[in-house]
């Protein structure tokens, strides 16, 4: 079973970048879709950006497009989240997602792995 731990997250300004990681142990990587998902506090875990396992199918929410790349290196077992151009409402704990299966998925439930959060603050 593969088990996953975030790391990369910190305080910015606005403006600025932050690349996540999320590294997997336990199995290979190979074959797990992997998500990243936030939530805010007061809020709802949200969908962020997912990759499929062989990295040619991604999705990303549409509060991220253009801001925000999702990556994979399976040979390192490692996901990344590149966040750029970070706004305060990017404030979240940011959480890695897999689970084993094609295609991708945006649905938090579907997902049956989870990392245990990283905590992105952007002040204004």
């Amino acid at each position: 079973q593969v088990q996953l731990v975030e790391s990369g997250g910190g305080l910015v300004q606005a403006g600025g970048s932050l690349r996540l990681s999320c590294a997997a142990s336990g199995r290979t990587f190979s074959g797990y879709v992997m998500a990243w998902f936030r939530q805010a506090p007061g809020k709802e875990r949200e969908f962020v950006a997912a990759i499929s396992w062989s990295g040619s199918s991604t999705d990303y929410a549409d509060s991220v497009k253009g801001r925000f790349t999702i990556s994979r290196d399976n040979a390192k077992n490692t996901g990344y989240l590149q966040m750029n151009t970070l706004k305060p409402e990017d404030t979240a704990v940011y959480y890695c997602a897999a689970k084993f299966g094609p295609g991708i998925k945006v649905i938090s439930t579907w997902y049956n792995i989870w990392g245990q959060g990283t905590q992105v603050t952007v002040s204004s």
